[in-house]
């Protein structure tokens, strides 16, 4: 069982598809939830489920250094082996990174490099791309650039909107997430010299 801590500042809906796929056999264990957000509704998804949870005022962001040995020293304490961001709209600091080397993952809603930062749907919505799609990246100290785990294309359609764009790239993550949290789970995600992620068959 991979336990798992999961970092998210909103709703929670990648955090409650991990929990769904949980349910269903994915050998996940989620072992505590940080919110950067006290209105968060991930907290709630959190609680419901007895998940234990540690809620940060914006003001504790004043330091990011500061902020994340706490959220390290509590993910420790919680026993937690990777770090999984769902929504986190805070970017991580050395501290987080070498307490979990090469075990921060993060989920963004583009095809990195392409489209990177907070704004990615509306930037390739705007780009006029044809596809787009999601990237499951390990996270370093350069925002959206680390090493690529996964990535499915999610083509723009003739007559999509925005809205109906994003919610077809969101069940993309709700698949995508569940499915590189099963290959870490059973060890089949390896990381090689250059620093490529290859992930092997199950």
């Amino acid at each position: 069982m991979l336990k798992c801590g999961v970092l998210l500042s909103g709703s929670g809906t990648n955090f409650q598809a991990i929990l769904d796929e949980a349910q269903r056999g994915l050998p996940v264990q989620v072992v505590l939830v940080v919110a950067s957000n006290p209105d968060a509704f991930g907290i709630e998804r959190a609680r419901k489920t007895g998940i234990p949870t540690l809620v940060l005022e914006r003001s504790a962001y004043e330091d990011a250094h500061a902020v994340d040995e706490t959220i390290v020293d509590a993910l420790h304490e919680a026993g937690a082996e990777w770090v999984v961001m769902a929504g986190y709209m805070r970017k991580v600091t050395p501290v987080m990174l070498n307490a979990f080397p090469d075990r921060v993952l993060n989920l963004h809603p583009a095809l990195l490099p392409s489209f990177p930062g907070a704004h990615a749907i509306q930037d390739a919505w705007d780009a006029g791309v044809k596809v787009t799609g999601v990237t499951v990246h390990l996270a370093n100290e350069e925002y959206d650039k680390g090493p690529i785990v996964a990535q499915r294309a999610v083509p723009v359609l003739e007559h999509d909107t925005r809205d109906a764009l994003e919610a077809r790239i969101h069940a993309v993550e709700h698949e995508l997430y569940p499915q590189v949290l099963r290959a870490i789970a059973e060890g089949r995600m390896r990381l090689d010299a250059e620093r490529k992620v290859h992930i092997d068959e199950a």
